[in-house]
């Protein structure tokens, strides 16, 4: 098969190194792809979200099959002018995208089928939202309604910290919403699943890193470090969480004659084994990807491919047993303002193997040299029996890279290693 990754950041090399285990795939094109993408596929630089350019790419390369990456090509209507051509896609409709380019709609969803989430409310003008503040106080979790790459979402605990991010969303015609809900309590983890419109599979569980700081201080980001499996998602929670959140949304999408195929990507607050929906998202995570990957080698790509053709049922995932940890290498400054351009060095002298690599995200060459070129840059990623062999490889990877401007998390997985 040839096949098509939509993409350029460290999910999507995560996503080729796994396609390219499976020996169906004959050629891997990734759009528009990094430096690292770019010595394992062939990369295309066109305009991802430009579903005409996509097309264009896919009838000129005899593409067979297109895993869409990010967010902004489904919400943009990619998979949908793919589907229209008659192209096996993964990725949802832009009406079913909606799940994640707006938090307002998939609220309305959870309460039209009783999925459990945190109290929300959703204004469409500051002065709204500033009055609904000063009734309810804080904490308070202020959200964007719309895509924020990660990072449009601030859990304020002063009313001045909420006010300022309100005033922020607001400022410069930025979303045209905001959703306030309350600040939910428990331990948060994610959980993947495939779904054909009708079938849903769970492929895995992981736990994010959002905040900059170690200790999960300072601001969000949009991810510094992930580990799989989650412990929190026991057996058990993950099937209440199925059974009371994922399959009761998909349901109603399909009743509302939008039915969702693709990666549903749920975000979950577990307390006392009770697990409530964060948030959707409609595609895998990025770093929980790159942990994910790494877990489920070659198989990924059968998986996807089942799921994109509606044959998911009687699918199963084989799990090795074993755990994966990423640690993101971000430039300094992030997710604020920051340099780029920085050479990297060392990455020539790691192992890359099924239990270690170092995937790019914002990376680039130039002069034959591998070069900073983005906020989140790296994404050092290692297997092992256990959670503290896995991590313990994965810093051994950071160790070995030379890049005075990089910073990351030295507490990656620290909640799942008693805090160490």
């Amino acid at each position: 098969m040839n096949i098509l990754i939509l993409g350029g950041g460290g999910r999507e090399h995560a996503l080729a190194w796994a396609v390219l285990r499976n020996p169906r795939c004959d050629r891997l094109i990734v759009a528009p792809g990094n430096a690292g993408i770019a010595r394992i596929a062939e990369c295309a630089r066109i305009d991802m979200c430009d579903g005409s350019a996509v097309v264009g790419l896919v009838e000129t390369e005899n593409v067979d099959f297109v895993i869409v990456g990010p967010e902004a090509p489904l919400a943009a209507g990619v998979s949908d002018r793919l589907r229209d051509a008659g192209v096996a896609v993964l990725g949802p409709s832009a009406a079913a995208a909606r799940l994640e380019a707006s938090k307002s709609f998939a609220k309305e969803i959870c309460a039209a089928c009783d999925a459990p989430t945190a109290r929300a409310a959703t204004f469409d003008s500051a002065a709204a939202a500033l009055a609904h503040l000063e009734a309810e106080g804080a904490p308070i979790v202020v959200k964007a309604d719309g895509l924020a790459a990660g990072k449009g979402v601030t859990v304020a605990e002063t009313v001045p910290e909420a006010r300022a991010a309100i005033e922020a969303i607001f400022a410069d015609g930025g979303p045209a919403a905001v959703v306030l809900e309350e600040k939910m309590t428990g331990e948060e983890a994610s959980l993947f699943v495939l779904c054909d419109g009708q079938t849903a599979l769970a492929i895995g569980t992981a736990q994010d890193h959002k905040r900059i700081g170690e200790g999960d201080t300072g601001p969000n980001t949009g991810g510094m470090g992930a580990y799989s499996p989650a412990p929190v998602l026991t057996p058990e929670t993950e099937r209440r969480a199925m059974e009371e959140i994922v399959r009761p949304t998909l349901a109603e999408m399909a009743r509302r004659g939008t039915p969702f195929s693709g990666i549903l990507y749920a975000g979950l607050m577990i307390e006392n084994g009770a697990p409530r929906l964060v948030e959707y998202n409609v595609r895998l995570g990025d770093p929980e990807a790159q942990a994910l990957m790494v877990r489920l080698g070659g198989q990924v790509l059968d998986l996807m491919l089942a799921c994109a053709e509606g044959r998911l049922a009687g699918e199963r995932v084989e799990w090795a047993d074993d755990h994966a940890i990423c640690v993101v290498m971000a430039a300094r400054g992030y997710p604020g303002e920051y340099a780029t351009g920085e050479v990297i060095g060392g990455l020539d002298a790691l192992p890359e193997t099924s239990r270690e690599i170092v995937f790019h995200a914002g990376t680039a060459e130039r002069d034959g040299r591998i070069v900073s070129a983005g906020g989140r840059v790296l994404g050092p990623t290692a297997r092992g029996a256990t959670l503290a062999e896995a991590r313990e490889r994965a810093y051994a990877l950071v160790d070995g890279i030379d890049w005075p401007g990089g910073d990351f998390r030295r507490d990656i997985g620290w909640r799942a290693l008693g805090g160490s």
